[in-house]
């Protein structure tokens, strides 16, 4: 209409291209002509350039031509296991607080929920508050459960006066609430039964309006999970029935296989016992697969493991007894207990970068030996499969690109103050608003990704970008690389930097160190 007033500007986006808009009154027009000169060909662009779920992803530039000593985690890492075993220890944990400290029996009647919680998350032992924190230590607000139920934004606000977490009662350096730190962060795969559990039974006092202390609760919790593993019940279930619990199987198999005929050096170290280990490896790689591993250390008692040098190794015979002679050499086919990473080092001459060790726990398996020791890290993060197939749909691609797109016309005219163009930014501002609980909810209806909070990246990403040198689902992804790979983090640009170059994967979706039959997207 020759009324409405018009005002001209322009904002550059995605490379090279410019985007001419119109400000009118009438906002569906101006979203129109964003997707008539933009947006349908970024859509384009992205898709083809979707994520290959079997990449290995790089934090820092290495070199498999430079590993000669490859090392492994057993759990998460050789073995994978089904859903089945969440849903054992949660409902193992659950009778142990029913029978041996004396909850109430109504306690029977919740069962495991997968979809629940998410790898990462922080609790609050003193609030009972169960969230997920961003890499700045800010709540992302829409997180924040007591029990099964989301706790309104402005309550969260009001406890803890904003949004964000002092470092003094943040987790300590293992994620462990300790000395003065009042929150647990939960890192490993197996806290996810833990989670569930604590969120069941703080349910339950709530709905029964039964007066509890959440700090008796939290520990009650935790030493039940404990006894699950200490005491060997999950073991001797999961030797019980292994086919039941461990899968993919083969694919570590493989692994093992290619790079010993590589000559590849290669050692176990798990916090598991030799009689678990020893039937999930007979079923993963068969009876001789000691003769894979140049070093086999079992109850190794990660992360002490790593700093303590007080604890000598002690050889395991086949039958599971303890030899009392000094250990001079580690030797090929035997087991040993316990010990230290020093006298490991001592003993075996594996230092600095050659090494490459893979775990699924960032800070038990990774954070000392990359930051005291030197070696090379690989974390194996299963979540990332189907993260990743999440992120290559159209849903995904449609939804996170047109977010980006009101993010840059925000950023761009809110320097404009006449009526109109406030009232104009205004609505995208909402709208922009409203879609951020999607880009949460496609992933995890509670909790989101494991990997961002709307924008910025968890906690958990920034300590797995620290203290991993690549990252991947499984260790089955080093079968689509041979040993000559060299894996180049992208060089995103620092916030005050100029982007000279398109990333790999355009808006930011492409892998860092793409499989080689797919390194024609490069």
């Amino acid at each position: 209409s020759p009324t409405n007033k018009l005002e001209v500007g322009y904002i550059q986006i995605h490379s090279s291209s410019v985007l001419l808009f119109i400000f009118l009154n009438s906002n569906k027009l101006k979203k129109a002509l964003v997707f008539l000169f933009f947006f349908s060909d970024l859509i384009s662009v992205i898709t083809a350039n979707s994520v290959d779920p079997d990449t290995i992803f790089a934090n820092n530039e290495m070199s498999l031509r430079d590993i000669e000593i490859y090392g492994f985690d057993y759990d998460y890492t050789l073995a994978f296991y089904s859903s089945h075993l969440h849903t054992l220890i949660f409902n193992i944990a659950r009778d142990i607080l029913v029978t041996n400290h004396r909850y109430p029996e109504g306690l029977r009647k919740y069962e495991y929920i997968p979809s629940f919680a998410v790898r990462g998350l922080h609790y609050d032992v003193q609030k009972a508050l169960l969230m997920k924190i961003d890499a700045f230590h800010y709540i992302q607000l829409g997180t924040v459960y007591r029990g099964l139920h989301p706790v309104p934004d402005e309550e969260v606000i009001a406890m803890y006066e904003g949004c964000h977490v002092p470092l003094e009662i943040m987790s300590d350096f293992y994620g462990k609430s300790s000395h003065g730190h009042t929150m647990k962060q939960f890192m490993d795969i197996f806290s996810l039964p833990e989670m569930t559990l604590l969120s069941c039974v703080n349910d339950f006092f709530m709905r029964h309006n039964i007066d509890y202390e959440p700090v008796h609760l939290y520990k009650d919790v935790k030493e039940a999970i404990r006894d699950v593993h200490v005491k060997g019940i999950m073991y001797r279930a999961v030797e019980a029935d292994i086919e039941k619990y461990i899968c993919y199987g083969e694919q570590s198999h493989a692994v093992l296989k290619k790079l010993s005929a590589q000559g590849k050096k290669m050692f176990l170290i798990t916090n598991s016992p030799f009689d678990f280990v020893d039937r999930g490896m007979n079923f993963i790689v068969g009876k001789d697969w000691r003769d894979l591993f140049d070093v086999v250390i079992v109850q190794a008692d990660k992360p002490s493991f790593f700093n303590d040098r007080r604890k000598p190794f002690r050889r395991v015979t086949d039958k599971g007894v303890l030899l009392w002679d000094r250990i001079h050499r580690l030797e090929k086919g035997q087991i040993y207990k316990q010990g230290n990473l020093y006298e490991f080092l001592r003993l075996t001459g594996w230092r600095g970068s050659k090494v490459l060790y893979f775990g699924d726990h960032i800070y038990s398996d990774l954070a000392d030996l990359t930051l005291k020791h030197g070696w090379r890290t690989g974390a194996i993060i299963p979540e990332l499969r189907k993260e990743i197939k999440i992120m290559n749909t159209p849903e995904y691609v449609h939804m996170m690109t047109w977010l980006q797109s009101l993010t840059g016309l925000i950023e761009q005219m809110q320097v404009h103050r006449d009526p109109t163009s406030r009232a104009v930014v205004e609505e995208w501002i909402k709208e922009r608003e409203a879609m951020k609980p999607h880009t949460k909810d496609i992933f995890n209806a509670q909790f989101g990704s494991l990997f961002r909070t709307y924008h910025n990246p968890t906690y958990f990403s920034r300590r797995l970008s620290r203290f991993a040198d690549i990252y991947m689902a499984s260790i089955s992804c080093l079968l689509n690389y041979d040993f000559q790979h060299t894996f180049f983090p992208r060089r995103t640009p620092l916030q005050h930097e100029a982007s000279y170059w398109p990333e790999h994967g355009s808006a930011g979706l492409g892998a860092s160190s793409p499989a080689p039959q797919d390194q024609s997207r490069v």
